[in-house]
């Protein structure tokens, strides 16, 4: 390639490169200016950074906080699953056991209803057959009372009669017998006069 040549344009830009006391100044207060903002951003990069080892140590906390609580909770949840099995488990025995008992209660039930039904009409039977035999008793009660006002009259009849009777055998035999006391007596008289003796002394 050919050499390039160097033209007017080549001097103007030697003259602009030249430094001069402006531009120094400039380039210092430039310079001051971004020393400033890296230290400042230093600054922002060491609080950031202290802030980010904070988060992070906050983090691995509170990361360890959830994991003991996880553990907690994983240990609660099987124990909630424990006492949740054993629970069912007790209620599911109780529930057989309840359900026996109610399945004996209610044969019982049945049973003692069908004895309930039975004693009833047993009990109905014998009101009946009771009721029944007082009639019967009632109405041989009655024919005997009957029986015995009839006798009793007849026996009255009989007695009276027999009264009758012997008041007049009595009234006869009184008769005969003050007739042979008094054919007695004076008879005796008589012979106590054959002795001598009156009998109105005796």
């Amino acid at each position: 390639m050919p050499p390039k040549k160097k033209g007017k344009g080549d001097g103007k830009k030697n003259k602009s490169k030249m430094s001069t006391p402006e531009k120094d100044d400039g380039l210092a207060e430039k310079y001051r200016r971004s020393a400033l903002d890296v230290a400042v951003l230093k600054e922002h990069l060491a609080l950031r950074t202290s802030i980010t080892r904070q988060a992070t140590a906050v983090r691995d906390d509170l990361k360890g906080q959830i994991r003991d609580l996880e553990q907690v909770l994983g240990q609660e949840r099987s124990d909630m699953k424990d006492i949740t099995t054993d629970l069912n488990r007790q209620y599911k025995s109780m529930e057989t056991d309840l359900q026996t008992k109610v399945n004996r209660l209610e044969v019982s039930v049945d049973l003692l209803e069908t004895q309930l039904a039975e004693c009833q009409v047993q009990l109905k039977l014998e009101r009946e057959q009771r009721e029944n035999t007082e009639a019967e008793k009632d109405a041989i009660i009655s024919d005997l009372q009957s029986k015995l006002d009839s006798m009793e009259r007849e026996c009255e009849k009989i007695l009276h009669g027999c009264l009758d009777s012997l008041l007049s055998h009595l009234a006869e035999m009184r008769l005969q017998w003050e007739e042979q006391s008094t054919v007695i007596h004076q008879e005796f008289k008589d012979t106590l006069r054959d002795f001598g003796i009156n009998p109105l002394h005796i």
